[in-house]
């Protein structure tokens, strides 16, 4: 009995350690790279490992790029995976370029790669363009009038400027902003309904690419509108202000004037009081008078007579309706 349990351990032990011989050494991978014309030695793919390389990683990489006519080095796949980069689309990004007769060498697809891009998406897009949508972009034309545009652009990818060249975003936002340049030089709105081909010509003809990671074919205006008459709007908005305006200085003018006419009373209520008060000096001044022999008796009476008419005047002045007997006793 012990007997069997020696065996059997040393079978297992047997079998751990061929596990490991082979996953330190696979000679398999090693084999399927010899008939695939690929040259590369045991010991190599067990320093990959050592070097946590995968080597079904590299070596599959390989074999794919020797049966496309492509000739990489393995340590050049190897630096690739070490610097984070995507070795399989790095390749098969190089096989479509190169099927394609698009100009893409192994350091420009590790860079792209790199970069952030997928460059293998980069090279169908280079054989297969891209169609993006921008957004309604709202201009107001000379006359006043709003339109509210939306455009398709048809874009592929350049691979020269994919390393460093702009987005996706910055394309959209320089086509919108040509759309708004290029209606709010119309004349009319009319006109860009009637050829809305011109805004794409004139947008197109600004070379809105530069500087980009695409190569712009064609914008095509998908959709105008009409949207609200700006122009109107702001004419009301000032007539609007004017009015207000206008009505502000009127309450000044108001203002100013209730209070010239609440000094002009106040003045006449001084006068008067200064009236009140200097006819109230009178009867002392007579009585000065009297004292002093400047003024007699038939003075005094001859100047009550003239007061007295002068009441009576006053009071014919405020109603007229009432005969004044000097009048009657000419008559």
């Amino acid at each position: 009995m012990e007997n069997v349990y020696v065996l059997v351990a040393i079978v297992l032990g047997a079998l751990f350690l061929l596990w490991i011989l082979f996953y330190f050494v696979p000679v398999g991978l090693w084999f399927t790279a010899l008939v695939s014309d690929v040259r590369i030695s045991l010991l190599q793919l067990v320093l990959m490992r050592w070097r946590k390389v995968p080597p079904r990683i590299i070596v599959n990489s390989l074999i794919t790029s020797t049966k496309a006519g492509l000739r990489l080095k393995r340590d050049d796949l190897e630096a690739h995976y070490l610097a984070g980069g995507h070795v399989q689309g790095v390749v098969n990004a190089l096989i479509s370029a190169e099927k394609a007769n698009i100009a893409l060498d192994f350091k420009t697809a590790t860079a792209i790669d790199l970069a952030g891009r997928d460059v293998l998406e980069a090279v169908q897009m280079s054989v297969n363009p891209k169609v993006i949508d921008t957004k309604k972009v709202a201009a107001v034309a000379k006359d006043g009038i709003q339109l509210i545009a939306m455009a398709r652009v048809t874009v592929r990818a350049n691979i020269d400027q994919l390393v460093g060249g702009a987005g996706e975003e910055t394309v959209l936002a320089r086509v919108g902003e040509g759309i708004v340049s290029s209606i709010g030089s119309a004349d009319s709105h009319k006109a860009v309904l009637e050829n809305p081909d011109s805004i794409s010509k004139v947008v197109l003809a600004k070379g809105l690419d530069s500087g980009t990671a695409f190569e712009i074919l064609s914008i095509d205006i998908a959709d105008i509108d009409i949207g609200k008459n700006i122009g109107a709007e702001l004419q009301m908005d000032q007539a609007n202000a004017d009015k207000n305006i206008a009505q502000a200085k009127a309450e000044e003018r108001r203002a100013m004037a209730v209070a010239h006419e609440q000094e002009m009373k106040a003045r006449a209520q001084e006068s008067k009081a200064n009236v009140i008060q200097a006819e109230a000096e009178i009867p002392k001044a007579i009585a000065e008078a009297f004292r002093t022999g400047n003024l007699g008796i038939m003075d005094y009476y001859r100047y009550k007579n003239i007061q007295a008419d002068t009441s009576m005047r006053e009071s014919i002045a405020d109603n007229p309706s009432i005969d004044d007997p000097t009048t009657e006793e000419l008559k």
